[in-house]
């Protein structure tokens, strides 16, 4: 029986893990749940799984929650930054999947790092922000790192144990989100609604616009630097608009290992969960006689400028990333909330960047001064560009 503590467990990747644990009671059990605007959807889940415990943002959803479920289950309803790093470190947890979306998701998962945890890494901001750091926490403290993302799990498992012996590259595949044939010009005028819409995973609206300007993918290209231990000019990105190859490793003989599936990202969940077994994850097996044709093609940076500005700031180092990513979730929160364009999104990020080069990130501290410094200077930059 696997112990499991699920942060964000009321996003996408925290349903679909709670699907596929329910699939599994003989497996697995809740010990705790955390969620942040979906309260009743998390206390439904406290309902259905019975967890020890449930982490919310404030005393007023706590409150809200723990009336929900009074008298129903034995869940003590917690809340705040604190109490999620202490169900990420609980002693008779085993497993955490780390799936809160964005910075916040950061000191949890490292929480459950320093813990020594089986960390299933769904927040891929985690590796973006800090890296050497992240890494250096989970080698200490003997942490073992299983990445949730479909293109990481994928790389992982075309990976052998030594997985640099042969390695030429690593080959993330993107989808080109709904916006990959539209015209350039058009793409000013976007709706938050379109780059939500996309053509083949069902995602949380800040990750979806991600994948509509291809800043999802860069921050993956990041991601997959430490995850593999692969320098930037090894990691390339290409557009699969079929989503059926999750990524690829090339290897020095000439040989492309790929992972196939539909899309479904309780295939990445079930694998980590039981990894090294495997078990059923629900998902309808793929039918390659009835897929469409497998489509391949280099991704125009003129049309996915935060691609570029995600391996630019890659290749910079430091406190770079942790400056692309602040910049971007602001960036994204205003377009979400229409007083941003879409196009506007990669300049308000590239002029952060450059108003703030240099920022050093040997240290948590560190990474989270360049962090709030970048959010302040985005905010200004969102304020003077935004929409009527």
């Amino acid at each position: 029986m696997q112990r499991l503590t699920v942060l964000g467990a009321t996003g996408s990747i925290g349903v679909s893990t709670l699907d596929v644990v329910a699939r599994h009671p003989d497996r697995f059990e809740i010990v705790a749940l955390s969620g942040h605007r979906q309260i009743e959807r998390l206390a439904d889940q406290c309902l259905q799984f019975a967890p020890r415990y449930a982490v919310v943002a404030d005393a007023a959803a706590a409150a809200l929650v723990a009336g929900r479920i009074a008298g129903k289950v034995a869940t003590e309803v917690l809340h705040g930054v604190e109490a999620l790093e202490a169900i990420a470190a609980l002693p008779e947890v085993d497993a955490v999947m780390a799936a809160i979306v964005g910075a916040a998701g950061l000191r949890p998962a490292l929480a459950a790092a320093r813990g020594g945890k089986r960390v299933l890494l769904a927040n891929k901001e985690a590796l973006v922000m800090t890296g050497d750091l992240f890494m250096r926490e989970v080698a200490t403290h003997r942490a073992t790192l299983l990445p949730i993302d479909s293109e990481h799990n994928a790389v992982f498992q075309c990976l052998p144990s030594q997985h640099h012996r042969g390695v030429r590259r690593i080959l993330l595949t993107a989808s080109g989100g709904p916006f990959r044939r539209t015209p350039i010009a058009d793409l000013a005028n976007v709706t938050p609604e379109q780059a939500c819409a996309h053509p083949n995973w069902d995602m949380g609206r800040k990750i979806s616009v991600d994948s509509a300007t291809m800043m999802n993918k860069g921050l993956e290209v990041i991601e997959a630097r430490w995850l593999f231990d692969t320098p930037a000019d090894r990691i390339d990105v290409v557009i699969h608009p079929q989503s059926i190859v999750h990524s690829m490793v090339e290897y020095v003989d000439g040989s492309v290992l790929a992972q196939m599936g539909n899309p479904d990202m309780r295939t990445p969940i079930a694998h980590a969960l039981a990894w090294p077994e495997r078990i059923d994850s629900g998902v309808s097996p793929l039918d390659l006689a009835a897929s469409a044709d497998l489509v391949f093609e280099r991704p125009d940076f003129e049309r996915f400028p935060c691609l570029k500005l995600a391996f630019d700031a890659l290749k910079a180092g430091g406190g770079t990333p942790a400056v692309l990513n602040a910049a971007n979730e602001v960036a994204v929160a205003a377009f979400l909330e229409h007083r941003l364009g879409f196009r506007a999104i990669a300049d308000v990020i590239a002029h952060t960047l450059d108003q703030l080069p240099g920022r050093p990130a040997d240290t948590l501290e560190q990474v989270f001064a360049a962090d709030a410094e970048a959010r302040a200077l985005a905010t200004r930059i969102v304020s003077e560009r935004a929409v009527a």
